[in-house]
């Protein structure tokens, strides 16, 4: 029975792996450029599909951007992406997405992410942070049906706000519960 224990974690992580690596999340790329690249791609898609988007990215004080964020799972799942913090339009801080679950998950998603601060002390407070995670004070955007995003005006007074876009593959839903920011060196 120890043996098949072994045998079943084991064989979870290659296969999370595994998927992690052919999804091409951008693990491995050629510095910051590559990165900047991918974010300046993530935000004209995200404001040419959801126009009224422009007024959070105007009445913010920054923006994290996470082109592509690869999970997977057999079991046990992960997840990483590489992004930029941009302070008026201009790269400050590069960061990566880390996650890790536990629990009845098989599949592997992808998905892009934005997180708004809407104050200075909630952008502040990430900058400073030795290792941020989304918990439950992030208030979450989300597109509808027809394709629209709403932003009310009680949504532009939270400190952080999150919209997860562009999600593909075979797990359903997205969240960043439990993803954990941490400044990187590209």
């Amino acid at each position: 029975m120890t043996n098949l224990t072994r045998r079943g974690f084991a064989l979870s992580g290659i296969a999370a792996a595994s998927m992690t690596a052919a999804c091409g999340n951008g693990v491995g790329s050629n510095g910051g450029n590559e990165i900047d690249a991918r974010v300046d791609t993530t935000l004209n898609y995200l404001y040419s599909t959801y126009p009224n988007m422009t007024d959070l990215r105007d009445k913010s004080t920054g923006i994290l951007v996470m082109p592509v964020v690869t999970e997977a799972g057999f079991g046990f799942g992960a997840g990483y992406g590489r992004g930029a913090l941009r302070i008026n339009d201009v790269t400050v801080d590069y960061y990566s997405a880390t996650k890790g679950t536990v629990g009845l998950q098989i599949g592997a998603q992808q998905h892009a992410h934005v997180l708004f601060f809407m104050t200075d002390g909630a952008l502040s407070e990430f900058r400073r942070s030795n290792g941020w995670a989304a918990g439950a004070g992030v208030q979450y955007v989300v597109a509808n049906e027809a394709g629209n995003v709403s932003t009310e005006t009680t949504n532009l007074l939270d400190p952080v706000i999150a919209v997860i876009f562009a999600q593909a593959g075979l797990k359903v839903g997205a969240t960043l519960e439990g993803i954990k920011y941490s400044r990187i060196i590209p």
